[in-house]
């Protein structure tokens, strides 16, 4: 009886979601296929910024003995 008064209401969308299960060749793959290439190693920088590090101490002990 009280449902007539407030007229037509619609029912909320179920959630409807497809059911994935877990790959792990596929998601290498994807990995891999999503991954930047480098052409360097990635311990390179570290010995670079070494090298400049050593270099600057080097020119202000220079500077220091002058």
């Amino acid at each position: 009886m009280i449902k007539p008064m407030f007229g037509y209401r619609p029912k909320p969308r179920k959630f409807n979601y497809p059911f994935r299960h877990h790959d792990p060749e596929k998601e290498k793959s994807r990995r891999e296929r999503l991954q930047i290439k480098r052409n360097h190693k990635k311990y390179h920088q570290g010995r670079s910024v070494l090298m400049y590090a050593l270099g600057l101490s080097l020119v202000i002990y220079i500077m220091y003995l002058l």
